[in-house]
């Protein structure tokens, strides 16, 4: 009888230690505690952000070559991402690029038609116009992109020609020929960028 109650208070002893936590030799027992999620659900993993954004930057850049559809890659990368992640965030952030993008169509047909190779236009100006966009845009957020495109034309205008009045007319035949309808598309691009980052991040 004394060996079978001091094996009941050994059971009794150990059932109430694993039930503070600890095992019966004395250590800590190990508890499920519930893993943190850094992602909803069914939301795209780190890869799949990746490669939106890949995608996304790509149509960015597409905007300053001819040929590229670079505001349909832009839209490709938000619905892509928006079908993938269950956020309403998402969702909202691909009905505003929609919107934005079919506005900056209507202002680009009222705008003279893009012939930049015409008025002079080559890749190297392109290029600039479209860094001083991106750095004006950053620097100056959201209206910075505007001043940043002019500047960046009439940046390398001016180290091509060298005079200062040569320089601003060269801009104004480049803006006149198709650079309005460039920067018009670029810039509803970049506010697309915008919204999908921080939808992402902060979102």
């Amino acid at each position: 009888m004394d060996a079978r109650r001091g094996a009941a208070r050994v059971k009794g002893g150990t059932a109430a230690r694993q039930e503070t936590g600890w095992a019966a030799g004395g250590g800590p027992a190990a508890r499920c505690a519930p893993v943190p999620r850094l992602l909803h659900p069914g939301q795209m993993g780190a890869w799949d952000l990746l490669l939106a954004g890949l995608v996304l930057l790509l149509g960015l850049c597409g905007v300053l070559l001819p040929g590229v559809p670079g505001s349909w890659l832009v839209w490709a990368a938000v619905l892509w991402w928006a079908l993938k992640d269950p956020r309403p965030v998402a969702w909202w952030v691909c009905v505003g690029a929609t919107a934005v993008l079919l506005l900056s169509q209507v202002v680009r047909w009222a705008l003279p038609p893009r012939r930049l190779r015409a008025g002079g236009a080559d890749a190297r100006m392109l290029a600039y116009g479209g860094c001083g966009s991106f750095l004006g845009f950053v620097l100056l957020p959201v209206v910075g992109a505007v001043p940043g495109f002019l500047g960046g034309i009439y940046l390398h205008e001016r180290l091509r020609l060298g005079r200062r009045g040569e320089a601003v007319a060269a801009t104004r035949t480049a803006m006149r020929s198709g650079g309005w309808s460039l920067l018009t598309e670029l810039f509803a691009c970049q506010l697309i960028a915008a919204a999908w980052l921080g939808a992402v991040f902060w979102g």
